[in-house]
């Protein structure tokens, strides 16, 4: 027996919201709704008013308001039920509910003999509906959503008809209005019927890995939970696993293995104030290894959407790898609702008006009162604000293409397929003749005339296109089809490197030091090198310090002192990260090296090493007290010369961690400016804690990237002119 509809469920989400709804209203609006759809079905066999109902009760979870709950409740009335009317909808609920079902009506795709005047007709359709009211938006994505979570009743060609439009315009759309929810839960559903493979594949990888470790996000959680108590702050948290779409697009499209994805748990802690998100960050950095590089800000430096929260992944007492995102109640209501968390507190259509400024340029268009724009005219303004950092352009059939923001007719070729790419002669834009490199925006219809006589891809296309698949792509083909070309190129390139540091060197000579470095980087001959360096792979200028260095050790006719490249592990990699400045002790080679923690050297200050017992040489400053000590005991005999190469830490990368400490004012916002000084320099956070030192101050250590001891005493220098900053000191970390 079937179950009738009923809006207890409503009503339910309505009473917990905590806001003022006029339920007799909503009331009539699903009674006028059931009348009108009686005797229509879904797909799936239902009653077809459990779709406005279940679109409504969304909209009701996202608190956009009596009018935006009763159009979702009457939203498919104009177009599905004969004799229904705007006028009679204005009577009965009012000209603002008879403007947001007119504006989603408006939305239904009609019948075009030209599929690409369909997508542009649609698309700006969508965003004229935007400028005269952004919950008529609101109330579409509810819709998809709803829709997508139902499709399962489809056929197949409409099933991924309907998922791969949601993930080029629906998702991004969410994704730019800042509606995380709906965002992440559109891409999920949406994967389900594009790569069902997978999809499902994923699935296995997350449902193993949580069985692993059964309960470890319950015991992170009420670690995190008795220590915050203890502290007397005021807090909810919530944990979860990683969305199966994000491992998807992490592991396929970054290339990246399950086991490197470190935020597959997270935990997320919502407290009252700013400064109660650093302080808890300081408590997270205090209980818990932070892992380097794995620190965002997104409090004092917003994402476009007005993102806020902080970011960091720990590492659990179980060593175990986990994110926690640290945000205010208000903050989550952003990240979750974007613009729609303006009716968390507001009501009526008058919320729209204090939207991101992102959407100034829509009211524009309302303003304009061109209701019978052209394609040309309409598609102008979507290049700026809302999809400023990607373009959307669709091919002759109507499949949108999304790419990077200045990507030209390559980069559009490319995303195509690479075999388009490789045969690619020119490019149309709207049925014009354009140069490939002419850059796309928004709304283009870009056609690609390729010829079979094509020779192939030009070098001079890495410098222009600008996605990395485009240049990825272009390189692989050059790898493979132009090898002896690749090997003339870039052995004239490594020749100009030799004439730069030493000329005069024999053919044989060279021979020998390429050789020698080709081994360092996997590459089984030097012809192989030359290939490298010819095709892209391999930038020459990695090779000049490997080239020096083998001038000097193989021009002494005997081994000198090995130069050891200091390495960096991160935490469950199973690769290390070179960094970019060395060390050379005395008279040993092969060994590891470590710096110690007691004095903490950076390139710049006097060194001096110890042999350990089996932990390779420790290199400590030369007036380390433990130094002096030692090189005055009975183990003096294990103290050895050790000096920064010539262009230690002179490298362009921050590649040494330095501990920072501070006592600072404790204020509201000290931490952010800290923050936002460091951005200014671009020197990266690897971890920070904080700790009360009594009297109004706060004592800070904090562990930034730094190149060597000059650099660092610049980053305090800049950090002392914050006047909530004490006291400030540092060092190697």
């Amino acid at each position: 027996m079937a179950i009738t509809p009923n809006t207890d469920r409503l009503m339910q989400i309505l009473d917990e919201s905590g806001h003022k709804y006029n339920k007799e209203k909503i009331e009539e609006a699903f009674r006028y709704a059931e009348e009108a759809h009686r005797g229509q079905f879904r797909k799936s066999g239902e009653p077809y008013i459990t779709h406005p109902l279940a679109v409504a009760e969304i909209c009701a979870e996202m608190n956009l308001g009596t009018d935006a709950v009763c159009a979702a409740l009457l939203h498919d009335i104009v177009e599905d039920c004969p004799g229904a009317n705007l006028e009679d909808i204005r009577q009965h609920f009012g000209p603002e509910v008879e403007k947001l079902v007119d504006g989603l009506t408006k939305l239904v795709a009609i019948p075009f003999e030209d599929k690409e005047e369909e997508h542009i007709e649609n698309l700006r359709k969508m965003f004229l509906a935007m400028s005269r009211d952004i919950r008529v938006i609101l109330i579409k994505l509810c819709d998809r959503l709803h829709n997508m979570r139902t499709l399962a009743s489809h056929q197949e060609e409409k099933r991924r008809m309907i998922a791969l439009e949601t993930m080029h315009v629906y998702a991004p759309l969410a994704h730019r209005l800042g509606i995380h929810s709906i965002k992440q839960e559109l891409e999920s559903l949406a994967l389900q019927f594009l790569d069902p493979i997978g999809y499902e594949e994923i699935r296995g990888y997350v449902e193993d890995k949580y069985g692993q470790n059964i309960g470890f996000i319950e015991r992170v959680q009420k670690e995190i939970s008795d220590k915050l108590t203890e502290q007397g702050l005021s807090f909810s948290m919530t944990g979860r696993v990683k969305s199966i779409y994000s491992i998807y697009r992490k592991m396929y499209r970054q290339n990246k293995h399950f086991d490197e994805i470190y935020d597959f748990y997270a935990v997320r802690i919502i407290v009252e104030t700013e400064l109660d998100c650093y302080t808890v960050l300081g408590l997270m950095h205090e209980m818990y290894n932070s892992i380097p590089g794995r620190f965002k800000d997104y409090i004092s430096t917003p994402k476009p959407n007005n993102y806020r929260s902080l970011h960091t992944t720990v590492i659990g007492r179980d060593g175990i790898p986990f994110e926690v995102q640290i945000r205010t109640r208000e903050m989550h209501e952003i990240a979750e609702y974007g613009i729609a968390a303006h009716w968390k507190y507001k009501s009526g259509a008058k919320a729209g008006e204090d939207i991101s400024k992102k959407l100034e340029w829509i009211h524009m268009l309302l303003e304009s009162e061109q209701k019978s724009l052209d394609t040309d005219e309409f598609i102008s303004p979507l290049k700026i604000d809302m999809f400023e950092d990607e373009v959307f352009v669709f091919t002759p059939k109507g499949d949108v293409i999304q790419l990077p923001a200045g990507s030209c007719g390559i980069d559009f070729a490319y995303a195509i397929h690479s075999g388009v790419g490789n045969k690619m002669v020119g490019i149309k834009i709207n049925g014009t003749i354009a140069p490939i490199t002419q850059i796309l925006e928004t709304g283009q219809i870009v056609e690609v005339l390729t010829s079979a006589a094509s020779k192939g891809p030009s070098r001079d296309w890495l410098k222009m296109v600008k996605s990395g698949e485009a240049k990825n792509k272009i390189r692989a083909w050059y790898k493979k089809e132009k090898r002896e070309e690749n090997i003339e190129i870039g052995k004239g390139e490594v020749d100009r490197e030799f004439d730069h540091i030493r000329k005069g060197l024999s053919d044989e000579e060279k021979e020998r030091i390429l050789l020698s470095i080709a081994s360092r980087f996997g590459l089984g001959s030097v012809d192989d090198l030359y290939n490298s360096v010819g095709y892209g792979g391999l930038a020459v200028s990695r090779l000049t310090g490997k080239i020096e260095d083998e001038i000097i050790r193989q021009g002494k006719g005997q081994t000198p002192p090995r130069t050891l490249e200091v390495t960096q592990t991160v935490p469950g990699k199973k690769e290390t990260k070179k960094k970019q400045s060395s060390v050379i002790v005395e008279g040993l080679e092969n060994c590891q090296v470590k710096f110690a923690r007691c004095c903490t050297p950076l390139p710049g200050d006097e060194i001096v090493g110890f042999i350990t017992r089996g932990y390779g040489v420790s290199i400590h400053k030369f007036d380390c007290p433990n130094a002096v000590r030692g090189l005055d005991s009975e183990e003096k005999d294990r103290w050895v010369k050790a000096s920064w190469t010539e262009d230690a830490g002179e490298n362009a990368s921050n590649s040494f961690s330095a501990s920072i400490s501070m006592i600072v004012a404790d204020n509201i916002g000290v931490i952010a400016s800290i923050s936002m000084t460091l951005a200014e320099l671009r020197i990266p956070i690897i971890s920070l804690n904080t700790q009360p030192a009594g009297d109004g101050y706060s004592r800070i250590h904090m562990t930034v990237g730094t190149r060597n001891r000059g650099h660092l005493n610049h980053i305090m220098e800049r950090l002392k002119k914050n006047p909530e900053i004490m006291q400030i000191g540092g060092g190697q970390g």
